[in-house]
């Protein structure tokens, strides 16, 4: 009797293993899918965002052909962004993006009758959200990472992550002189 005892102990805590090796695992794909469908949002705001600059570019090139170079500046941006291959480089490519867009709106400030056009206001205010936006989900980005990482680091759950595979992902961090605010000169003639 004793035997038989004994080897429904170890039957017992073979399958409290097996529960938990599979919830563990659940778990974890979960938090990684999380953190994949989180990237996903940044990616769509990004996208209307991109899709916003050429009704804007379109606008500003009407009154501001002179300032070519902004608008070749904003293309490149644009085309970086798309051909990137990671998080890390979509992040760089969008602080391109965004230091090209405050290079226009420098150039706009130039041009008082362009601020004035309903169109050109109506499409700055839907950059304008696309902006909050992006900094929304951002942030929420950052949040789904930073628990996805630390679930990962954790023991037991770290035993899992090592033994299948699941390695820790990137924040979003902001590109190289984006704390730099673009300087707006209004005595250039």
């Amino acid at each position: 009797m004793p035997k038989i005892k004994s080897s429904w102990v170890i039957i017992g805590i073979i399958v409290i293993i097996i529960f938990w090796l599979w919830g563990g695992y659940n778990g974890l794909v979960s938090r990684d899918e999380a953190v994949v469908s989180q990237w996903a949002n940044v990616e769509t705001v990004y996208q209307r965002r991109l899709d916003l600059i050429p009704n804007v570019v379109n606008t500003v090139k009407g009154s501001a052909a002179q300032d070519e170079e902004v608008f070749g500046r904003l293309a490149d941006a644009r085309a970086n962004y798309s051909g990137a291959g990671s998080i890390n480089a979509q992040a760089a490519a969008a602080g391109q993006i965004e230091s090209a867009l405050a290079r226009l709106l420098v150039v706009v400030e130039n041009y008082p009758d362009l601020k004035s056009q309903e169109s050109f206001q109506a499409l700055i205010a839907e950059l304008e959200g696309s902006e909050n936006r992006i900094s929304v989900e951002r942030r929420r980005y950052n949040e789904t990472v930073k628990d996805y990482n630390t679930i990962i680091r954790k023991v037991p759950r770290n035993i899992l992550a090592s033994l299948f595979g699941f390695e820790r992902h990137e924040l979003f961090e902001a590109a190289q002189g984006a704390e730099d605010a673009p300087v707006v000169d209004f005595t250039k003639e």
